[in-house]
């Protein structure tokens, strides 16, 4: 606990001396991000007995929360110096001729969005929805994720502080599987369905951000078995990157909703300094990429959604949206699609006419 005080005590001195905003930002990754010394202490309170976590929990939160408080108030000091520092040094010439109207464009994850759904609706899957602030049973339980399973944890997931009527935790859903779960108590089966939308994870770096986008899909219906779910993942794959030599990898993994699980690789090759999908992995000059996660629908949440496992089978995946955009059209970093920057939005955007068909492709020209 000594040591707990006397790091804080450190990090918030550091903060409070940081004079720029990369300096704030790399004292946050320190303490902070995912091998930030708070989190690792974090990442510890599951192997502690109930004592000693109920004594040391507390002082933990109180440090996170220290630290995080002060990163923002400097964040927001060191803004304030740079907006007051361009006040009194920038001008602006008013008998300038006004700039041309600038155009919208459609932002890439809306636009992989409507392709997604173009491609699985030929497929015959519908597209549903459901509330991004979710309660605890829908988010874990139903999911066969255990009181213990480190998903639950605060330092992954977004907790509210109050909770529903029927007792459960609510929280920002950590993934889109919440509406599987919901369709199949609302619409029994068969069922053939893809659920894209928003969800929340405490993350952020290139790759991650505390917001994203993911699509998964769910088939429910009598004697499913993987290979229908290798059949439908590889056409989805091959139309949406439009290559008909799109070559998937399946190898055992584990996941608590589906049993077997399967992670899915894809053969890439690097290509002027892209990644381009493609060929298998065990080809000279590819390799094998992890894309998405999959498998049969575990029994249990077969019956947690009230329908028999004994007469209903059925398959489920998940990939991330935005990084299919990131692979599909280039980019390679996540937080910039967050940024709002108009450069970046009239380079990626999207023509409101670009309207994803499978008869024209379903890619455009950004």
């Amino acid at each position: 606990m000594t040591d707990l005080n006397t790091r804080q005590k450190n990090t918030l001195a550091a903060i409070s001396a940081a004079d720029t905003a990369d300096a704030v930002e790399a004292l946050r990754v320190e303490a902070l991000g995912k091998q930030g010394w708070i989190s690792q202490l974090l990442k510890t309170l599951g192997k502690m007995t109930p004592e000693e976590r109920q004594e040391q929990a507390p002082a933990i939160q109180q440090a996170r929360a220290a630290v995080a408080d002060a990163i923002a108030d400097r964040k927001q000091a060191i803004d304030d110096v740079e907006l007051d520092r361009k006040l009194a040094t920038e001008t602006l010439d008013l008998s300038l001729p006004a700039p041309a109207t600038p155009k919208g464009t459609v932002h890439p994850v809306s636009q992989v969005m409507d392709e997604l759904a173009e491609i699985f609706a030929d497929l015959g899957f519908a597209v549903k929805t459901g509330p991004e602030v979710e309660d605890d049973w829908h988010n874990f339980t139903a999911l066969n994720m255990d009181e213990n399973h480190p998903a639950r944890a605060m330092h992954d997931t977004f907790y509210f502080p109050d909770r529903d009527a029927d007792d459960r935790a609510m929280l920002l859903r950590t993934h889109t599987s919440p509406v599987q779960i919901r369709t199949m108590m609302n619409e029994g089966a068969p069922l053939r369905i893809i659920a894209p939308g928003r969800v929340y994870r405490s993350d952020s770096d290139a790759t991650h951000t505390p917001m994203f986008h993911q699509v998964e899909g769910l088939v429910i219906d009598k004697d499913i078995h993987l290979g229908h779910l290798k059949w439908t993942l590889e056409t989805f794959l091959k139309a949406f990157f439009e290559r008909d030599d799109i070559v998937l990898r399946l190898r055992p993994s584990y996941f608590p909703f589906t049993e077997p699980s399967v992670e899915v690789d894809v053969g890439f090759a690097i290509v002027k300094g892209r990644r381009v999908l493609g060929g298998s992995g065990d080809a000279p000059g590819h390799a094998w990429m992890e894309l998405l996660g999959s498998g049969m629908v575990n029994r249990r949440v077969i019956e947690f959604a009230g329908l028999d496992p004994d007469e209903w089978q059925g398959f489920a995946f998940g990939v991330g949206v935005d990084r299919l955009a990131m692979l599909k059209y280039g980019m390679d970093d996540l937080r910039a699609f967050f940024d709002g920057d108009i450069r970046w939005l009239q380079h990626y955007g999207f023509s409101p006419y670009d309207q994803p068909t499978l008869s024209a492709g379903v890619g455009a020209s950004s």
